[in-house]
């Protein structure tokens, strides 16, 4: 095999995801994985720790790119206002990985294993949420509200766009579930 290869990571993605799709996530190994990539298992470690990291290694950079935008958002938008342009930010991310997500969260429910990983990692991005908010000066149930809010809105948004069409646009669902909350909170 050649010592270098262009987009290894994005093959190495491709092939974990048709094997998972194939045979199932727990029956499919690293080496596996790396020979339909056509790569070594060296090169898999070389971008993913584990098997399970084809599926969550960018979670630092989603979180990053929510914090970052809570911060960036006006200084007299609502904490639930800012947590929203923080998730439509990561939508648009997000929309450049359509056919990925689609075939990712096939992958995530065929496992309970994976369903509960996904699920921490929700959490764990509520957290980052509240914590930039509270860095905002919006007071500690506030902040956990709005991001605890927010992050359910998006298990709300998230897997209608995955079912979709690739003309619908992730930041639009997020938007379109912002709407129904308020709605539904809404005086009559």
């Amino acid at each position: 095999m050649a010592r270098w290869e262009p987009n290894a990571r994005g093959r190495l993605e491709d092939a974990a995801l048709d094997l998972f799709t194939e045979r199932g996530f727990d029956k499919t190994t690293i080496a596996e994985i790396a020979q339909r990539a056509g790569l070594t298992e060296r090169t898999f470690f070389r971008h993913f720790a584990d098997k399970r990291e084809v599926l969550f290694g960018g979670s630092a950079l989603l979180r990053d790119l929510l914090t970052g935008a809570v911060a960036e958002a006006p200084a007299d938008a609502s904490p639930l206002d800012a947590v929203a342009a923080a998730l439509e930010k990561a939508g648009s991310l997000l929309q450049e990985r359509h056919p990925y997500a689609r075939r990712r969260q096939a992958a995530i429910e065929a496992n309970e294993e994976l369903l509960e990983r996904e699920l921490v990692k929700l959490a764990s991005l509520a957290d980052a949420l509240a914590t930039a908010l509270r860095s905002r000066g919006v007071a500690a149930p506030e902040a956990s509200v709005a991001a605890e809010t927010g992050i359910a809105i998006f298990r709300s948004a998230y897997p209608l766009w995955v079912a979709a069409d690739d003309s619908t646009q992730l930041p639009d669902c997020i938007r379109a579930a912002f709407a129904t909350l308020r709605g539904l909170t809404a005086p009559e």
